[in-house]
């Protein structure tokens, strides 16, 4: 029988991943809805804990917007790698949009140059990509992916559906948000589809949403 003293540790670490889980998913809700501008203190109260151990764990705004993309890329790594092992090329990158949607992986679009990125996240993120970019060459390889779609399409295509955050289950705004997904993964699909128009998206238009701008010093002038 484990000591009391080591439930009561076991028991104080389970309490703070559930705190933490609420903390981040209140977070994304939060800032669906406000954008960057929403505060720590909106956060707290949605998720039920108070501001001191919010900080606790998160030393500032910027450590927890940064924690939470990191979330939301790693989630979308495992939704790609899952879609990876599907039986055919199109089960696969269905899930994979229909999982990343679900779970409002676009909800933090809008944070994008408002915080400064880490090595880290890059890497993070263009590891995801790299993934998309194995389920969009499989899709093509088996004549299922429309001619001209590229991984950085199904990305945006993923960013938009989720920008509001995640649906709430059973909700008349998840059921519309299901039925604009089927017409718009139909219009993905293979089956004699006129060209797309434009150019494919580029990588330098999507990562550069994220890199921050330089804050003018004190001093500086600008001259016409």
């Amino acid at each position: 029988m484990a000591e009391p003293q080591y439930r009561s540790r076991r028991g104080r670490q389970a309490e703070a991943e559930r705190n933490d889980r609420r903390v981040l998913d209140a977070a994304r809700e939060v800032f669906a809805a406000h954008g960057a501008g929403a505060t720590v203190a909106e956060i707290a109260e949605r998720a039920g804990v108070g501001m001191g151990s919010l900080y606790r764990r998160y030393g500032s705004k910027s450590d927890l917007l940064r924690q939470l993309c990191m979330q939301a890329m790693e989630e979308s790594i495992q939704a790609a790698e899952a879609a990876l092992a599907a039986p055919d090329a199109w089960t696969g990158l269905s899930d994979y949009v229909h999982a990343c949607v679900a779970r409002g992986s676009g909800a933090l679009a809008p944070l994008a140059g408002s915080l400064e990125t880490t090595p880290e996240m890059w890497e993070t993120s263009r590891r995801g990509r790299r993934l998309l970019e194995q389920l969009a060459d499989r899709a093509h390889r088996e004549g299922v992916l429309r001619a001209g779609v590229t991984a950085l399409d199904v990305a945006w295509l993923v960013e938009f559906f989720g920008r509001r955050g995640p649906a709430a289950p059973g909700t008349e705004d998840e059921a519309i948000r299901r039925r604009l997904l089927a017409i718009s993964l139909d219009g993905l699909r293979n089956h004699d589809a006129g060209p797309l128009p434009g150019p494919a998206p580029s990588a330098r238009h999507y990562e550069r949403r994220w890199q921050l701008e330089p804050k003018p010093t004190p001093g500086d002038t600008q001259h016409d």
